[in-house]
């Protein structure tokens, strides 16, 4: 193994000192893997923040893109790195760059609930109205994707204040405003029409600290908080998620679950004690929470959406489909499920699958190009699949 594709698995792992040791070798930043990779989009995918900063200074593209399109900068964005993607911004990060379904930064951190990468994202002026190639913008994907809760409505509320359009619509023709509706989001309806106001001073100062990283002092102003208003299930959010922000997982986790023990059947609290276990890299104790959600709410499918995506994320693409398809069954018209089944069908090397799960998002979205574009690749990677089972016969 020569020294440039060491440096590659150094940055992967995390250590720093081979790391540095490689960089005064000589190591080149530039060359990537089979996969596309730069040692910085593997430092990038693991979360190994002081060694992307030391791949930075040494002269690593953070706009350089894989075999996927993918570059480290909105891989940064998709997993919600805020540190890292903070980082990269001074290092000439493409604030227009977008992945292979059309989004930039700014579009999967919204999907997947990730506040503060939102926040930096709009702070740094990636631009707010862009659109996937699902048709989808970020308000639209934290609408139709999120649940409304505590957290997704922080993010609408921040995607409005940037000039996110409500009224934009989708591939279907409905904008962000009439899918909450629909939705029955009452407080999403409300910040989309200018009309949510909160009424309790102390959230709106926890959010304001929240939002400025002082993070000790929205702690702080909870607990005080809770000691008066001890059944009020916000407190325990604010509290739990600075906690997050400052790494301290399992006091985080402690608040969540005393709002769940305050009441079990608020799902959002679900929501936030798999995440808090996912940067715990507690991935069964994560997915076992997604499924105490879906249990409780078995047509709702907010949980069992996002469990499939940390499913893709974790490799388990087996599961994913499973999950995909029960998603399927509560929704069949939905052509982002079928395609996202059809790319983890992809990945698991069954083409004749793939082709008819994007054919099934084709009947539901005929006009977008992307499916045909997936699903001409699926047939292309089924006739060399099938070449290859010829030849070895």
């Amino acid at each position: 193994m020569n020294q440039n594709m060491e440096l590659i698995f150094a940055s992967e792992r995390g250590d720093i000192d081979a790391v540095k040791q490689l960089l005064e070798n000589g190591a080149d930043v530039a060359l990537k893997d089979a996969d596309g990779r730069t040692a910085l989009m593997a430092a990038t995918q693991k979360n190994q923040l002081a060694v992307v900063k030391l791949l930075l200074i040494a002269g690593s593209d953070v706009n350089a893109r894989d075999i996927t399109q993918l570059t480290p900068f909105i891989c940064s964005g998709a997993n919600g790195f805020h540190e890292i993607l903070s980082e990269m911004l001074h290092y000439g990060a493409d604030l227009n760059s977008v992945n292979r379904f059309g989004g930039t930064a700014l579009l999967p951190s919204s999907e997947k609930g990730y506040l503060k990468t939102v926040q930096r994202c709009l702070e740094a002026g990636i631009p707010v109205n862009h659109a996937n190639n699902l048709g989808w913008s970020a308000l639209l994907e934290s609408v139709i994707l999120g649940n409304g809760g505590r957290l997704y409505s922080m993010i609408i509320e921040l995607l409005v204040k940037a000039g996110a359009d409500g009224n934009l619509p989708d591939r279907d023709g409905k904008s962000s405003l009439q899918h909450s509706k629909e939705l029955k989001h009452e407080k999403v309806v409300q910040i989309l029409t200018n009309e949510y106001v909160e009424q309790n001073e102390i959230i709106n100062k926890a959010k304001a600290l929240y939002l400025d990283d002082k993070y000790e002092e929205a702690i702080s102003e909870m607990n005080q908080a809770i000691e008066t208003e001890p059944n009020n299930l916000d407190l325990y959010f604010y509290k739990g998620y600075s906690l997050q922000e400052l790494k301290r997982y399992e006091e985080a986790l402690e608040e969540y679950k005393k709002a769940l023990d305050l009441n079990p059947n608020d799902l959002d609290y679900y929501f936030y004690t798999a995440n808090c276990l996912r940067l715990m890299k507690k991935p069964e104790e994560a997915l076992a929470e997604y499924d105490k959600a879906c249990e409780l709410d078995s047509i709702e499918t907010f949980y069992r959406y996002h469990k499939s995506n940390y499913l893709r994320e974790l490799g388990r693409h087996e599961e994913a489909v499973a999950e995909m398809d029960k998603l399927l069954a509560l929704q069949p018209h939905r052509y982002d499920f079928s395609f996202h089944k059809a790319n983890s069908l992809r990945s698991l090397g069954k083409h004749e699958a793939a082709i008819e799960a994007i054919e099934n998002a084709i009947a539901n979205d005929p006009t977008n190009p992307l499916y045909q574009l997936h699903k001409n690749q699926s047939l292309e990677l089924l006739n060399k699949q099938l070449e290859s089972q010829g030849g070895n016969r």
